[in-house]
């Protein structure tokens, strides 16, 4: 199997797996208890967050979740307490549904709009932005188009119009995948675990050690009160080592990732495919039409080849088709062909070409289909 789909999820790093096992068999302890065996589950945890925290400036904390999703909600509900809010018609659902909940709830909720590659409209984002804005969320790579918003530049604009707006990111499908760091005008960043070789069940939150974040989980008072629950402690050590293992060839592996992405392109030779991905999108994610024809059974019929791509972002795959790529302005065409690949830096050359080349052989095939 060859698979496409890593901004769904990534294969786990097996050595990093590998090296937090003893805490599924012996280290198994509740790190909240006061015996000497849980509390030196807890400084594994703390180790963890010191290790994770050396990718980001100094002056920011790590609260420790159960998914990129709430660490959005988490910032988001912790700040959209007055006046206005602002974000862009290309988030993921877990930032555009907390922003749609807080538009039911009555608050004044404004959408930027994007362009047709997925980034948002920075002069439109702007216009949206006064002196009563409380919060503005804007994704680092949009989800389905890999569009690279660049965040530090935005929240220095954005602090420019209003120094008291709290500057929100869902770093997700940048983390540990982009070479970049994260400014000081960025007061929170989400992360994800199983996006970069981790375990489904982590993700966190980065804030600005200063900055007054409110729980969405109450009980045990974990994560010094600002996320109960018992730890995912094997998660946690996983996500740690997967973090190290990403940012130990960071640079190198965009290079190489920006390389299969070319050679996809390149041997992409089927009719009628619309690339959407603009020049300044992420290595690492593909988004393509095969315009007029339907992207699921295309999806369908690559799976018969052994190879695995998407149709968009897993979380909306409920939907008849993209409300990102409906912001961007495509057509129904587009819409329905949609496709997305996503690479990571095991993939080899030759199983990259082999895909772009069944893609091929899928669409030209279904095309033909239709012409008779």
């Amino acid at each position: 199997m060859i698979y496409l789909d890593n901004a769904a999820t990534t294969k786990p790093l097996f050595s990093a797996v590998k090296n937090a096992e003893a805490l599924l068999s012996e280290s198994f302890f509740n790190p909240s208890a006061t015996y000497s065996n849980g509390i030196e589950i807890k400084k594994l945890i703390e180790s963890a967050r010191s290790e994770i925290l050396k990718f980001f400036p100094i002056g920011y904390d790590l609260i420790f979740t159960s998914c990129g999703t709430e660490a959005d909600n988490m910032a988001i509900f912790s700040f959209a307490k007055r006046g206005n809010i602002v974000t862009t018609s290309g988030e993921h659902s877990a930032v555009f549904e907390c922003f749609n909940e807080l538009k039911k709830r009555g608050l004044d909720v404004r959408f930027a709009p994007v362009c047709d590659d997925g980034s948002v409209d920075l002069s439109k984002l702007l216009d949206l932005v006064d002196e009563k804005t409380s919060l503005v969320s804007v994704v680092h790579v949009n989800n389905e188009t890999g569009a690279i918003n660049d965040i530090n530049a935005i929240s220095k604009r954005v602090k420019a119009k209003n120094p008291s707006a709290v500057f929100h990111s869902d770093g997700v499908q940048a983390f540990g995948k982009l070479p970049y760091k994260i400014c000081d005008s960025i007061d929170m960043y989400s992360i994800s675990a199983h996006k970069i070789g981790g375990l489904k069940g982590v993700g966190g939150l980065i804030k600005r050690k200063k900055l007054t974040v409110h729980p969405i989980l109450f009980g045990g008072g974990q994560e010094s009160g600002l996320r109960s629950g018992t730890e995912n402690v094997f998660g946690i050590k996983v996500f740690e080592e997967a973090v190290k293992h990403k940012y130990l060839s960071i640079n190198e592996n965009y290079q190489k990732v920006l390389r299969l992405k070319e050679l996809f392109i390149q041997n992409l030779t089927a009719e009628g495919v619309k690339i959407i991905s603009g020049e300044n999108s992420s290595a690492y994610v593909l988004s393509l039409s095969a315009e007029g024809l339907r992207g699921e059974v295309i999806m369908h019929m690559m799976e018969d080849y052994g190879v695995i791509i998407g149709t968009g972002s897993a979380c909306s795959s409920k939907n008849p088709h993209s409300r990102i790529l409906k912001a961007c302005g495509h057509t129904e065409r587009t819409l329905s062909g949609a496709l997305r690949v996503s690479f990571i830096e095991d993939v080899t050359e030759e199983e990259v070409i082999y895909s772009a080349q069944k893609l091929s052989e899928c669409i030209n095939k279904l095309r033909g289909i239709m012409k008779k």
